[in-house]
């Protein structure tokens, strides 16, 4: 059961990332009376994101830890951890601050869309790695 731990951690982190990223947030700047309140909700969830971000990717790097799987595979898998949590803290603690004080918005928004989407494949990759390996 222990060798699906960072299965199970995996899919949580690309599931939150869907989530978030890619229905929850459009849908509210749809539904919302303004873009400022769906701005200023998206900000929040975009934030408690790199939370759930920063759980997963640990708990995945101490499932992986004691992983006596391929070298290479192994490395490769921690190199999507680190990869995506680098990311994670990158858009939260370099990128929403400047779309916060609306500074360069457009290119900030898109700096941040792209983390996002760069996070977002790490985990995707990382999920199918995991996924596809054979019991241990």
């Amino acid at each position: 059961m222990m060798h699906r731990l960072p299965v199970l951690f995996a899919a949580c982190w690309w599931g939150s990332l869907t989530t978030i990223g890619f229905l929850v947030v459009p849908l509210l700047f749809a539904h919302l009376p303004s873009p400022a309140q769906a701005g200023g909700m998206a900000a929040r969830l975009f934030g408690a994101q790199t939370w759930v971000s920063l759980v997963c990717g640990l708990l995945l790097l101490m499932s992986l830890r004691g992983d006596d799987g391929a070298a290479a595979e192994r490395s490769a898998l921690l190199f999507l951890v680190a990869g995506g949590l680098l990311l994670a803290l990158l858009s939260e603690f370099s990128v929403a601050p400047r779309i916060v004080a609306r500074e360069n918005l457009r290119l900030w928004h898109g700096v941040g869309s792209g983390l996002y989407l760069l996070q977002w494949l790490c985990a995707t990759a990382l999920l199918w790695r995991l996924a596809r390996r054979s019991p241990a």
